[in-house]
């Protein structure tokens, strides 16, 4: 039988994400040291870029469960030194119970999960971050309640985590507003895929009109420093700052996948202020993290 993969949100059904989300919420605040779902069972961590968030809630979640993870860089493999993915994807699938990938391009995880025999999950690439929005929606169902019907504003790059934002307006139901320097839009058939949901703006403040949740990323992610001068000239008008939040509903949500560098895209007294649930947006990384695992790898 075919394993099932998690590289993007479109992967589950609506209702298994739901389904995912209100575990989550259950695993978090029903915590049972007892229960070992994933008794004897590993996961292989392979890691292209570095991390903080997403290689300690798996290992943890992992080792909670009963489990083991193993981290593994280009260094530590034959992936650093010209071996095919596809042989890498049947070597490593027949000695372990899942594998997620946390890597440069998309191509890489969807190559290993053509030959994988395990479960594989995308930790991150270049087109798709769909785990932190695991974390994202199980932060605001747990704190508004179903964002169905509900307003987000995206503020910034039309990066990865942005893709994954239009995914999630598709699968949980919400309209998304997106606000991006022209040149650093969302790639335009992602956005296509959910033309219904979603609606790009070049002010902000527009995109953020009565919004229930405003989330921002950093200007220039990982791999991309050397644009960080040119980046800070394009998004100077998008700082998710006072105003953007007083253009939002007042009892609306900042959420960021972090890190974040204060006064670039995000003002330090919105992310240090009462609106904001960064952390415990982080800490959802385990929990959503543990009922993804326990949906794929749980016999």
């Amino acid at each position: 039988m075919q394993p099932r993969h998690f590289l993007t949100l479109l992967d589950l059904s609506r209702d298994e994400l739901r389904a995912l989300i209100q575990r989550a919420i259950h695993l978090k605040h029903h915590p049972d040291r007892d229960y070992q779902p994933l008794k004897g069972k590993v996961l292989a961590m392979i890691f292209e870029k570095s991390s903080t968030r997403t290689r300690i809630s798996f290992e943890v979640a992992m080792a909670q469960f009963g489990g083991s993870a193993l981290f593994l860089s280009p260094r530590d493999t034959q992936l650093g030194r010209g071996e095919p993915l596809s042989d890498t994807a049947r070597v490593i699938s027949s000695m372990v119970d899942g594998i997620m990938l946390r890597t440069n391009s998309h191509e890489t995880v969807t190559t290993v999960a053509e030959y994988s025999r395990a479960p594989v999950i995308n930790g991150l690439t270049d087109l798709h971050h769909p785990c932190q929005l695991l974390a994202d929606m199980q932060t605001f169902f747990e704190l508004r309640g179903d964002i169905a019907g509900k307003t987000v504003a995206w503020i910034g790059d039309g990066n990865n985590m942005c893709h994954s934002y239009i995914d999630a307006a598709r699968q949980f139901d919400f309209k998304l507003n997106i606000a991006s320097p022209k040149d650093y839009q969302p790639l335009p058939d992602i956005v296509a895929s959910a033309a219904d949901r979603v609606a790009l703006y070049a002010d902000p403040l527009l995109a953020a009109r009565d919004a229930d949740l405003i989330v921002t990323d950093v200007w220039a992610s990982m791999g991309q420093e050397e644009e960080q001068a040119k980046r800070e000239i394009a998004f100077k008008d998008f700082q998710v700052n006072r105003a953007v939040m007083d253009a939002a509903k007042s009892d609306a949500l900042f959420m960021h996948c972090l890190p974040a560098h204060r006064g670039e895209e995000v003002a330090a007294e919105v992310i240090d202020g009462p609106q904001s649930v960064v952390f415990p947006e982080a800490e959802n990384r385990l929990h959503a993290q543990k009922a993804l695992l326990e949906f794929l790898i749980k016999p």
